[in-house]
């Protein structure tokens, strides 16, 4: 499949106009629901092959963003043979009390995995945990850059973002 494909695709399962506010507070006429191509098993494999290339050398684990990037990074694992871990945005108060659950993230090149980026608060703030936690976090790797400063953001913060597509790209398939 190519690109513009799969982003015609994404587009037509996911693109939706109106008024919406986005998690950093912006307001947006259009949006992108990832629950759309994420809920599309067919769908959400197709970008997860996609993205193979995308996973930087020498990657030991791949980490999913609650709650977006949970599928995206499973289908990816089962793509790449990687393990994943699955990141909370906050540490669960019972039982583990983990913030990042499944694989071992401590001294580990960890790939932050995310669905949609806008500003990049969110993989922010979950690497700066992260990293914290023991992980060497350099990249971040989405389907979807809405190309609204978040590739910016994360590179003020040492963090390298990939994508799949940006919206230009889905605008252009549509």
């Amino acid at each position: 499949m190519t690109s513009s494909e799969l982003a015609r695709q994404i587009h037509a399962a996911s693109h939706l106009t109106g008024d919406f506010v986005l998690r950093s507070g912006r307001r947006a006429t259009e949006y992108f629901d990832k629950y759309r191509f994420e809920g599309d098993p067919v769908l959400l494999d197709s970008i997860a092959r996609e993205m193979v290339p995308l996973v930087p050398a020498g990657t030991e684990v791949l980490a999913g963003l609650e709650m977006g990037g949970i599928p995206v990074v499973t289908a990816l694992g089962r793509h790449t043979g990687l393990p994943c871990a699955f990141v909370r945005k906050h540490a669960k108060e019972y039982g583990t009390c983990r913030l990042a659950e499944g694989a071992d993230i401590a001294g580990r090149r960890v790939l932050v995995v995310e669905d949609v980026v806008t500003s990049g608060g969110q993989i922010v703030l979950s690497t700066a945990e992260l990293r914290a936690l023991g992980a060497d976090v350099r990249e971040a790797l989405c389907v979807i850059d809405r190309l609204q400063g978040g590739a910016e953001a994360l590179a003020a913060e040492r963090i390298s973002l990939l994508s799949l597509l940006t919206a230009d790209d889905l605008r252009a398939a549509a």
